[in-house]
């Protein structure tokens, strides 16, 4: 006889998919509990920096080091090179205008210079023993030219006397021919001679022009080769301070060495290295300040470098107004550059959420003070001090500035 099985409710299978079941359920509940628990966080408020967000004037500046310099520097270089002979003067001393600072030596030069003055005087010798032989040659030419026109003279004479003779028949024709032969003979010698004269005094003025030029352009080389050994004697170009001076007795200075300088201190300048992140900002007219004491000066740009070397470029600055009273060549001053106009806008007070937020967004405190929560917002420009908000802020909320280094993904701090 066949028995009825009864089918079992808790089979295996059954208990298995309900133990998967309350196992995902646990794990579900464990990972949102954990998960609760990371999204808020108890910060000590004496470890935060909790600001006001305000509404006030606002400007776009960059602060950077500046030195002093003098407004004029001139560099003193050797024109030619030598041996430092003597100094004359020493670093930092005040100078005026064609002083001498020190002399150098050079054989070379020397010798060639005194080569050069026995080349011109040769040359005025040659040129004057030339003329005098020239002047001779024209009073030979004068005596002879003078004889001509005396011979040409007497042929005339009896040439014009003969001919009336024979006109008179007093004479016969062999007579009057040759007295007419002497006389035209006379005449061509006078214009031949006459010729030969002028040709001879125009290549005497010729040549002695052609000595004279050269002789000129002698003593020109001449002064040249007598300054480059002048120029062994280093003179101060202008008034001004000494600067800078790198030169030993007995020590070797090519030619074009820089020897030092010389600033002129009737005015200063600030030399001002700038971020090259800056360079499409700041201009001829960028105006700028520094505090001194406890007075703040003006200064603005007047010149821009645009070379840029180990990521900074260089202006030079002039002051604006008063400078300050004891101001030294080589001063490190601490300037301030507007990169804008000054307008009203919301700011926020710079701080190390930045690094963590970008700017995006920020921790704002509640109403009540007890906790912080995200908030997003956008910023613009900033300055030391200040960020522009443009968006998520207004001007009374209160944020958290410093650090979020630690607060990971934190999304709401609960203050104590």
């Amino acid at each position: 006889m066949d028995r009825k099985i009864e089918k079992k409710t808790w089979n295996s299978k059954r208990i298995m998919i309900v133990c998967g079941t309350v196992a995902i359920a646990v794990l579900i509940f464990f990972a949102v509990r954990s998960g609760m628990g990371k999204s808020k966080l108890n910060v000590d408020l004496e470890r935060i920096t909790i600001s006001e967000v305000h509404k006030g004037p606002f400007q776009v500046t960059i602060p950077e080091n500046g030195i002093v310099l003098p407004i004029t520097t001139i560099y003193v270089d050797a024109a030619e090179g030598g041996r430092v002979e003597k100094k004359f003067v020493e670093d930092g001393a005040m100078m005026k205008k064609g002083e001498p600072i020190l002399k150098l030596s050079n054989t070379d030069l020397e010798l060639t210079l005194a080569n050069q003055e026995t080349s011109v005087f040769a040359e005025l010798t040659q040129m004057q023993i030339s003329h005098t032989n020239a002047l001779q040659g024209t009073i030979g030419k004068l005596n002879q030219m003078a004889d001509v026109d005396n011979a040409f003279k007497e042929a005339e004479r009896i040439y014009k006397l003969d001919k009336h003779l024979f006109e008179q028949k007093a004479i016969g024709a062999q007579e009057f021919r040759k007295a007419e032969n002497d006389y035209n003979y006379q005449l061509h010698r006078q214009k031949l001679t006459r010729q030969i004269l002028q040709q001879d005094t125009a290549l005497s003025k010729q040549q002695d022009q052609q000595a004279k030029e050269q002789y000129a352009h002698m003593k020109s080389t001449l002064e040249l080769m007598r300054k480059k050994v002048q120029g062994l004697t280093i003179v101060a170009p202008v008034d001004g301070q000494l600067t800078s001076l790198d030169a030993e007795i007995g020590q070797n200075k090519a030619k074009g060495a820089n020897l030092g300088q010389i600033d002129v201190i009737t005015g200063y300048k600030v030399r001002v290295d700038i971020d090259e992140h800056y360079i499409s900002q700041v201009y001829a007219g960028t105006p700028g300040t520094f505090a001194l004491g406890d007075k703040t000066y003006k200064l603005v740009v007047k010149k821009v470098y645009t070379q840029v070397t180990n990521n900074k470029f260089q202006v030079d600055m002039q002051f604006v107004g008063k400078v300050p009273d004891g101001i030294r060549r080589g001063q490190t001053l601490q300037v301030t550059l507007a990169l804008s106009d000054e307008t009203q806008a919301v700011l926020v007070p710079r701080g190390g959420f930045y690094n963590q937020t970008g700017g995006n967004w920020i921790f704002k405190v509640s109403a009540d003070g007890k906790t912080a929560y995200r908030a997003d917002i956008q910023l613009s420009r900033m300055n030391p001090d200040y960020y522009e908000v443009l968006q998520g802020l207004k001007p009374g909320d209160k944020v958290i500035t410093s650090s979020y280094e630690t607060y990971g993904d934190i999304q709401e701090l609960v203050l104590k």
